[in-house]
């Protein structure tokens, strides 16, 4: 289906129809534009110093004196030179201010650290309360209080614990009470 739309669209010549494309060669023109590119910067190049060398041969050395005024035609160059000169100074002013960030960065992220290992540390002191000398820890309830099989051994008299819950049916106060009843 895709192939009929594209054969009934059909280009007209110069508007990069397949077969144009299939005849161009993109490499040699990219290099070709290239070489130019390059020519055309050398040139400009040479002409700018070339320039520059013959409004220094034309001015004699034997006529400058400081207080004389500067030509109009010299101050081309001055203005190439400071803006070349403007160029560098901001150029090392950017390096400067990444320098600066650079290292604000480096200690804002040390500081992070140093924040968080002191947190951390305190988290760490808080947490056990035997580290902490102002705390009253006391232990609320025995460590077996919750076990399941605690009240399990017998002989053991239970201390004025009537009617409690005890897990095993077995020694539970109904078993004890049904076997008095209905066994003996």
């Amino acid at each position: 289906m895709a192939n009929n739309i594209i054969n009934k669209i059909s280009r007209q010549t110069g508007q990069d129809s397949v077969g144009e494309l299939r005849e161009k060669d993109f490499k040699r023109d990219l290099e070709e534009r290239e070489r130019q590119a390059a020519r055309e910067r050398t040139r400009d190049r040479g002409s700018r110093t070339e320039s520059k060398r013959s409004r220094v041969d034309q001015v004699p050395a034997t006529n400058l004196d400081a207080d004389d005024p500067v030509d109009d035609d010299d101050s081309d160059d001055s203005d190439e030179s400071d803006d070349e000169d403007d160029t560098a100074e901001l150029l090392a002013e950017l390096q400067r201010i990444k320098k600066e960030r650079a290292q604000e960065e480096a200690r804002k992220e040390q500081e992070k650290k140093v924040e968080e290992e002191r947190i951390r540390t305190e988290n760490i002191l808080q947490g056990n309360p035997l580290l902490q000398p102002s705390s009253n820890f006391q232990v609320k309830r025995r460590w077996d209080d919750d076990v399941v099989f605690k009240n399990c051994a017998k002989g053991i008299p239970e201390k004025g614990k009537e009617g409690k819950f005890i897990n095993d049916t077995l020694r539970s106060e109904f078993h004890k009470k049904f076997m008095n009843k209905y066994i003996k």
